[in-house]
C-alpha cells in the first residue's frame, strides 16, 4: 500500500475506485463501504484509494485532542490489512478546509487521487463546511463522468453502526459489543517497554507493558481477557488497563499483560493487545500478596474463558 502522509504534493497516475472518511475503527460499516470498493476493483481493474484527513477535522476545530480508537498508524494497518491501494493521509489545513464541494471533487478526488468511481456512504460530508454530500456527488457525476456507489449504512438493531456507537460500548466496558461491531476485537498497539519490574520478580507473574498514546480511546480502567498477537503468533492473555494503584508512585497510564504460555523476554518487540472480555475493574489492594492472590484467579478466569469461547 502506498502512503501520503501530510501532504498534499502527491498525484496518483493510475486510475482508482476513491472513497472518503475518517475510518476510525474500521467497523462492520467501514468494511461495507470498503468491500464494495475490492469488488469495483475486480470488475474494473482500477485501484483502491482512501482519503482521510492526518487529524481528527473535531480536534483542529475545537483546539483539544479527540479519542480515537484506532491510531494512524493503526488505521495504516487496517487499510493494507483490507488490501487497500492508496492511502491519503492529507493535512487538515485552512487552504483544504476552505475548499469548496465541487472544487474538493475536481482538484482532489478527481484530479490528484484520479477517480474513476466513487464510493461514499449516504451520510457523506466534503469541502467546506461539509457542504458537499451523496446528492451532490449523484447532480454532478453527469458532468464530470464517474461511476457513483453510494452505500447504505449497517445497522445493529435498527442503529447505524458508527465509530460513536463503537466508543459508547467501549466506555460501558461492553467489549464483547463492541468488537461484534467492529467485526473483530478491539486492539490497542504497542512496543513493550520496562515497567516497574514486579510483575515476574515480585508475584511471580512476567508481564508485557505498553504504553498507548494519550489520542487512543481506551475503555474503562480494569482487567480484561486478552488475546495476544507476538511475531504472528496469538496467544492467551490477562491485560490490566491502568495506572497500578497497588504500585507506589505516579504510574502513566499503562496496558500491562501476562502472556500464557509465553517465557521470552519481549522487551522492544512490537505487539498488539486484543481485549475480549471485561473481568473486573482495576482497583487498589493492601499489599502485594493481596494482589498476586487476585491475578492468580484472574488468570483462572481467562483459562476458562478461553476455554468456553475456544
Amino acid at each position: 500500500m502506498k502512503c501520503f502522509i501530510g501532504t498534499m504534493d502527491f498525484q496518483i497516475q493510475e486510475p482508482t475506485i476513491v472513497t472518503l472518511g475518517k475510518f476510525d475503527g474500521r467497523h462492520k460499516g467501514h468494511q461495507k463501504l470498503l468491500g464494495r470498493m475490492l469488488e469495483l476493483k475486480k470488475e474494473h481493474g482500477w485501484k483502491t484509494a482512501v482519503f482521510t484527513f492526518d487529524t481528527m477535522p473535531a480536534a483542529r476545530i475545537q483546539g483539544k485532542p479527540q479519542k480515537v480508537i484506532t491510531t494512524n498508524q493503526e488505521r495504516r494497518n487496517n487499510m493494507k490489512k483490507m488490501g487497500i491501494d492508496y492511502l491519503v493521509e492529507c493535512p487538515f489545513s485552512k487552504e483544504v478546509i476552505h475548499l469548496p464541494a465541487e472544487v474538493f471533487l475536481t482538484e482532489i478526488l478527481l484530479g490528484k487521487m484520479n477517480a474513476r468511481a466513487i464510493v461514499v456512504g449516504t451520510d457523506c460530508g466534503f469541502g467546506y463546511q461539509r457542504s458537499g454530500n451523496a446528492e451532490l456527488l449523484k447532480k454532478l457525476q453527469p458532468v464530470y463522468g464517474y461511476e457513483l456507489d453510494v452505500i447504505v449504512k449497517a445497522q445493529d438493531d435498527h442503529r447505524d453502526i458508527s465509530s460513536t456507537y463503537v466508543r459508547e460500548e467501549l466506555d460501558r466496558g461492553n467489549i464483547e459489543k463492541a468488537n461484534e461491531l467492529l467485526g473483530e476485537p478491539y486492539a490497542i498497539h504497542g512496543k513493550v517497554v520496562h515497567g516497574n519490574h514486579i510483575g515476574g520478580a515480585v508475584l511471580g507473574f512476567p508481564t508485557a507493558n505498553i504504553l498507548p498514546p494519550p489520542e487512543k480511546h481506551l475503555p474503562p480502567f480494569g482487567v480484561y481477557v486478552s488475546r495476544v498477537l507476538i511475531d504472528g503468533m496469538f496467544y492467551g492473555g490477562v491485560s490490566n488497563i491502568g495506572r497500578k494503584p497497588t504500585i507506589q508512585g505516579e504510574n502513566p497510564i499503562g496496558v500491562e499483560t501476562y502472556v500464557m504460555g509465553l517465557e521470552e523476554n519481549l522487551y522492544g518487540k512490537d505487539i498488539q493487545v486484543q481485549l475480549l472480555n471485561f473481568e473486573r475493574p482495576e482497583q487498589k489492594f493492601d499489599s502485594l500478596d493481596a494482589l498476586k492472590e487476585r491475578i492468580g484467579k484472574d488468570k483462572q478466569y481467562a483459562a476458562e474463558y478461553m476455554q468456553a469461547h475456544p
